[in-house]
């Protein structure tokens, strides 16, 4: 296949409230993982791009932070990158839950910003393996299609893989005709500085809980390969707000930040396919969040490309 065949090529963004499955879905349909995941809400702090290249055409998945009501200055930030991710794309994946039985003010809002776009929309109807009774999302369909026309509805499982050839075929007709914008082989178009910085950062989220994860930034420092030694040195900052919690990072006699960077180092030499010397600090930064500057520099420092 040569890059100037005509084919199906197109934008298509992924909205939702926090923690529906957004990402899940772009990791489950490109086949591996460009976005990180956690059980926790407000894992995604910027635009992520997914490609995924298939023999009718190319779709560039845009995964977006969940729109929320923002208690701080990264909160209005990460809403505002999701909410411009809704201008310019050729189709909306718009992700609630199959168990959905009212209208969550999260909801509310992304349905009003919706409105005002004419952007084709797909409302996919998640986590139908998780429901008791398999017919019960019929309910979820019945709430959002009283608010908003879709194109299409889908049921579908992100983690299961339910529904999502169905929906890749209904995305490709519904694209308009065009070059491929990518290499056939290229998945994400972010940079690896940032995949390294998230990919800590999703460790953080994984082995602390309450408030911590949110008010922690991860910058790299310094992130360069040895040569002769098939080795790539990296060292990262962890941010945090409050001095009780970079304790609790660390960790008693330095145990926890060793589990983070153990975990994260193992994901990161797959990713990079050689070996890593993994070196992290933990600095606090009170009130970052607060900060324009802060956020600017600490929140989105790596998305910077």
């Amino acid at each position: 296949m040569t890059m100037n065949m005509k084919k199906k090529v197109g934008f298509v963004t992924l909205v939702g409230r926090p923690n529906v499955g957004k990402s899940t879905l772009m990791n489950s349909l490109l086949g591996r993982k460009v976005s990180i995941v956690s059980p926790k809400p407000q894992t995604t702090r910027t635009q992520v791009r997914g490609i995924l290249t298939r023999p009718e055409g190319q779709i560039i998945f845009v995964d977006t932070p969940g729109i929320h009501k923002p208690k701080h200055l990264l909160g209005e930030e990460m809403v505002k990158m999701a909410v411009e991710a809704l201008e310019g794309v050729d189709l909306i994946l718009y992700l609630v839950e199959a168990s959905d039985q009212e209208i969550s003010p999260e909801d509310e809002i992304i349905i009003s910003l919706l409105r005002k776009v004419d952007t084709p929309k797909f409302l996919l109807v998640n986590k139908v393996d998780l429901l008791k009774y398999k017919e019960a999302f019929w309910r979820a369909i019945e709430l959002y299609q009283d608010k908003l026309y879709f194109r299409e509805v889908i049921p579908i499982s992100a983690a299961k893989g339910t529904n999502l050839d169905i929906l890749v075929e209904k995305i490709f007709q519904n694209l308009p005709e065009g070059e491929f914008l990518y290499p056939e082989d290229m998945v994400t178009d972010q940079p690896l500085r940032f995949m390294v910085a998230e990919v800590i950062r999703e460790k953080l989220f994984e082995l602390l809980h309450q408030e911590i994860p949110y008010s922690v930034a991860v910058v790299l420092e310094e992130m360069e390969e040895r040569k002769g030694k098939n080795l790539v040195y990296i060292r990262a900052t962890i941010y945090v707000e409050r001095e009780s919690h970079r304790k609790i990072v660390i960790g008693r006699g330095g145990s926890m930040l060793k589990r983070i960077g153990r975990m994260a180092r193992e994901e990161i030499e797959y990713i990079l396919g050689k070996k890593v010397f993994l070196e992290l600090w933990v600095k606090v930064r009170e009130d970052w969040r607060l900060s324009e500057s802060d956020v600017r520099r600490l929140g989105f420092s790596e998305y910077q490309g």
